[in-house]
């Protein structure tokens, strides 16, 4: 026999001149047990990588190896973390992107065997091949970055990859939005057409599509000229979802001015008519934002009917939520702060106001030079 053990863990074959090192990892999920050789030129350097590995082990920084794949780890993930703690519009948005993407690309690839390289490809597939956006792939990176960090706080792997890939840069989207004029022209356009309340209460109030969408009439007060907003309606691919506003500061209490007053007012009254007309057939849901039959709209069903509205006018393009923006550059065109537009819109910061509304940034910019400039004159 040429190979002789030496000492704890190191044998030393005579015939090849060389150390083995032996390293015992621990069983599996089997009860098998796991280890790992390593041959070493010299005696020095076979106990230098026994004690590296030793100290590993104490301090549990040796990762139990495991055929675990991505596609099993974000099954598992999903099931464990992501449905019971997140919404259902996110649910559903990274089922899509797991099924779509990920499972087909990287779904085979062994967890602990997932390299940058891996996932730097991937993002470059997804821009270069199938001509994704770079904020959609970023939304990929996201999704991939949460995985695997609960990966490694579970132990199984010991870094994450996502934290050595240059993910793709999210590129701001112009603000497309309204002058006061052209809101007043559209105003005009749509007086009397069903979408009149739907288009005022996001031109006069900011509200999110989803919160028109969620809008009951318990939470508009005629008394104290309040709506309370507490709740939204938005879109799970074809599922509709009711849920709480988008965050606590989303929550709020906003005045109705006369315009949305009398809108609402008008459109309680109507919506009293067609109850009367139908009897047991109205579905009586509530809501504010319904058809003529009483069936609450759908979001996407809103903002296409709104796109069509727009078209058909001759009036320039503009998206529903175009309207949010619209309220925020009016309102700051007459002077409100943007601590206060912010509020209005429902943003946890002031931050996360003047990040999406640069130019009403730039603008007050402007303005505090040319009074600072007036006042040396």
């Amino acid at each position: 026999m040429s190979r002789v053990k030496y000492e704890r863990g190191i044998s030393y074959d005579t015939v090849r001149k060389t150390y083995y090192l032996y390293m015992d990892l621990g069983k599996d999920e089997d009860g098998r047990r796991l280890r790992k050789y390593g041959t070493f030129p010299s005696l020095s350097a076979a106990r230098k990588a026994r004690d590296e590995f030793l100290t590993k082990k104490s301090q549990g920084q040796l990762l139990q190896p495991t055929g675990m794949t991505l596609d099993e780890w974000l099954a598992e993930w999903m099931q464990e973390i992501i449905i019971p703690n997140r919404a259902e519009t996110t649910v559903y948005g990274y089922r899509k992107i797991i099924h779509n993407h990920l499972s087909p690309a990287l779904g085979c690839i062994p967890i602990q065997r997932l390299s940058p390289k891996d996932l730097q490809h991937y993002y470059a597939e997804l821009m270069q091949d199938k001509h994704l956006c770079p904020n959609t792939v970023r939304r990929h990176h996201d999704l991939l970055s949460a995985a695997l960090h609960a990966a490694m706080r579970q132990d199984l792997i010991l870094r994450c990859p996502t934290e050595r890939v240059e993910p793709p840069r999210v590129v701001y989207k112009e603000t497309r939005y309204y002058t006061a004029e052209n809101l007043k022209r559209l105003y005009a356009l749509v007086e009397g057409h069903w979408l009149e309340t739907v288009v005022h209460l996001a031109g006069s109030l900011g509200l999110r599509r989803e919160e028109i969408c969620g809008l009951r009439w318990s939470s508009v007060d005629f008394q104290m000229r309040k709506i309370h907003i507490r709740e939204a309606r938005t879109s799970a691919g074809a599922k509709v979802i009711e849920k709480e506003t988008k965050n606590r500061s989303s929550a709020r209490v906003l005045h109705m001015g006369d315009d949305i007053y009398y809108l609402l007012r008008q459109e309680r009254r109507r919506q009293n008519e067609r109850k009367l007309a139908m009897g047991a057939d109205w579905p009586n849901s509530g809501m504010v934002a319904v058809d003529r039959k009483g069936n609450p709209f759908s979001p996407n069903n809103l903002s296409m009917n709104f796109t069509r509205f727009i078209r058909s006018s001759n009036l320039p393009p503009l998206t529903l939520h175009g309207l949010r923006h619209t309220f925020a550059t009016v309102a700051s065109s007459q002077g409100a702060p943007l601590f206060d537009i912010g509020k209005a819109l429902g943003h946890s910061t002031p931050a996360t106001t003047g990040k999406i509304y640069t130019h009403l940034v730039d603008q007050l910019h402007t303005d505090t030079l040319a009074r600072v400039a007036a006042a040396l004159q």
